[in-house]
């Protein structure tokens, strides 16, 4: 009978998942085989008792163990898991539909294009769509409650629907030729929006024939950039996976083909390698497990998903093998289980290729390639700041080709007691602070002490031209200074710009203010993190957040000591800027001036002894 088994050591610990077409005969072969390679004696060694479930299908235990594999994390298992989705751009159900990324479980009412494979991907698509259809991207109790343009409108970003200056029926036109755009139907975009404008321009409505012109141009642009990419006719939907292995570790790369065109990939690495007494599991078993651990996911938790997930044709570097119940390799050819559960959820036939020809054969050299590109960087990437900067990217989900691309931008704000009000902006990237990219910002009209208002402050002035930062510029994470009330102030600014909230990370001081108990908080309803004092990636958070508070501090200070010699000099009659600049120049600042005698004060030029006499009392 079918079913699925888990092994456990002696202290309970689950050590291995599995599941058999014939549960009593797979499991007595581990006990029973005298051939055993290293990786499974190392395990069989540690069982101690071992559970069974009984299912009804073959097909049911594939699910349930790639479940429980997911949830139980076994070590003996090759276990893909990182809790990362992949990206969607996304078309909401809307009378006035918003455009936005997306990760998680669909939504029916919604429209979903993609996958993409990384969020820089998706971010540039919605670029380009504000910047040609100028669709809305702000949230709906942004939108709701609008009563003049925001600044997107007046960038030429936003068709500004929120207040009326367009009608239903004609944000419905752009959204339409947005969605067939993302669906690849270009030239016919490219038509709809000649016609329109020459029909304007014969009715002599030249400012919007003159927008249209300028889509056209933008959109024109585009494709152009995109004719530079690999796009193959009549491909259609394929993802590449490739497996690369070295000094005790493994990486699967997937690369993505959407209607012909690359759209980019993404590298994978499983975990829990290195317990396998220095013995990696075979290509075709890394590639096995990834496949249903990957496809399936998506499929479990939501139907819809699958359709967009699952390509017709998945191209492999190494034969998937089916395999007895007593672990004999039968054929090349994919477990019937797993590609009978891919078709049916998918609704169409899976196609499996270890040799391709054309074109995708060179997509599979393209992936085996980078796939060993990210496995060497990874085994670099394993001391020092670099560490620090993985375990960062790797606990936050952040999708990086390289760890230079990490970008992280720290705001802190202090002030004394309301005076003096400065907030600082420090630069991560390039695996190391950026001093000549630090910023330092005057608070102006807040009640003194107010830091949330000056949190917003910063954060508008900062980021008001967001969507026009060059994707270099534009941070992965944005720490925050503070705990909740900062963070929810952050989340008010993103949502007002259509800024992705889930750049924003907060750092919560914990009990005591001691170093090691900060909380990581975020905007985007994710739990809170504690690290712990050990995490390589809170070492990072406190260098970063510590760089933020010192330039901080060292700009407020200055400024306070300004204003208060600037102050207490103006506070005396008779004293204007050209004499209080004459004494501060001639005493070295205030505190020469407060040292020098009433003569001396008088001997300044313009300066009577009089005047000299109420200078000296003034500063005694």
């Amino acid at each position: 009978m079918p079913g699925v088994y888990r092994f456990f050591d002696e202290a309970g610990q689950i050590l291995y998942v599995g599941k058999a077409r014939n549960l009593k005969k797979r499991v007595s072969s581990y006990f029973q085989r005298t051939q055993l390679s290293p990786r499974i004696q190392l395990m069989v060694g540690k069982i101690a008792r071992y559970e069974t479930t009984v299912t009804r299908t073959e097909t049911e235990a594939l699910i349930l163990e790639n479940n429980l594999i997911k949830e139980l994390a076994p070590p003996f298992n090759i276990l893909f898991r990182d809790d990362k989705s992949y990206p969607y751009v996304m078309l909401t159900g809307h009378e006035f539909p918003r455009l936005a990324s997306y990760r998680g479980k669909v939504d029916k009412r919604n429209h979903y294009f993609g996958p993409f494979p990384n969020s820089w991907a998706v971010r540039n698509s919605v670029q380009i769509l504000q910047k040609v259809f100028r669709l809305r991207t702000c949230e709906d109790s942004i939108f709701k409650n609008r009563s003049r343009p925001c600044l997107l409108h007046q960038i030429h970003r936003c068709s500004a629907p929120c207040v009326g200056r367009l009608s239903v029926e004609q944000y419905g036109q752009d959204v339409a030729q947005a969605t067939r755009f993302l669906e690849g139907d270009h030239s016919r975009v490219l038509s709809e929006l000649e016609k329109e404008m020459h029909s304007h321009s014969e009715a002599m409505e030249f400012e919007m024939a003159a927008i249209l012109r300028d889509r056209i141009a933008d959109l024109s642009s585009v494709l152009q950039q995109q004719a530079m990419d690999t796009v193959a006719d009549g491909e259609g939907d394929v993802d590449i996976i490739a497996v690369a292995q070295m000094e005790g570790m493994a990486c699967v790369n997937l690369a993505m083909v959407r209607g012909g065109r690359h759209l980019g990939d993404r590298a994978y690495f499983p975990k829990g390698l290195r317990t396998t007494a220095g013995e990696l599991p075979s290509p075709a078993e890394i590639l096995e497990a990834f496949i249903a651990q990957h496809y399936l996911e998506d499929v479990a938790n939501d139907e819809q998903a699958s359709t967009h997930l699952i390509p017709p044709i998945l191209v492999l570097n190494h034969a998937l093998q089916s395999a007895s119940d007593d672990g004999v390799l039968l054929s090349d050819t994919p477990p019937a289980d797993l590609h009978d559960l891919l078709n049916t959820q998918a609704g169409r036939k899976i196609t499996f290729l270890h040799q391709p020809q054309g074109q995708r054969r060179h997509w599979l050299v393209m992936a085996e390639g980078n796939a060993k590109l990210a496995l060497t960087k990874r085994l670099v990437e394993t001391g020092g700041q670099l560490a620090r900067a993985r375990s960062l990217a790797d606990i936050l989900g952040l999708e990086l080709e390289s760890l230079d691309q990490l970008r992280i931008e720290c705001f802190d704000i202090s002030h004394t007691s309301g005076e003096a009000t400065q907030a600082s902006c420090v630069v991560y990237t390039k695996n190391a602070m950026q001093s000549g990219e630090y910023r330092r910002f005057n608070i102006k009209d807040i009640t003194p002490g107010d830091d949330y208002a000056a949190m917003r402050q910063v954060l508008q002035r900062r980021y008001a031209n967001f969507q026009e930062l060059p994707l270099e510029k534009i941070p992965q994470v944005i720490l925050i200074d503070g705990g909740k009330g900062q963070v929810e102030m952050a989340r008010q600014v993103f949502s007002e710009f259509g800024i992705d909230i889930s750049l924003i990370v907060g750092v919560a001081k914990g009990e005591g203010r001691k170093v090691g108990l900060e909380a990581l908080i975020f905007a985007d309803g994710r739990a809170s993190l504690e690290l712990g004092i050990d995490s390589a990636a809170l070492l990072l958070v406190a260098q970063i957040r510590d760089e933020a508070h010192r330039f901080a501090i060292t700009g407020m200070r200055a400024k306070r000591a300004k204003a208060r010699t600037v102050s207490r000099l103006e506070e005396i009659e008779g004293i204007g800027a050209k004499r209080r600049q004459k004494l501060l120049a001639r005493f070295g600042g205030l505190k020469g001036v407060a040292n020098a005698s009433i003569e001396e004060i008088a001997s300044v030029e313009g300066v009577s002894l009089i005047l000299a006499e109420q200078i000296y009392r003034q500063l005694h």
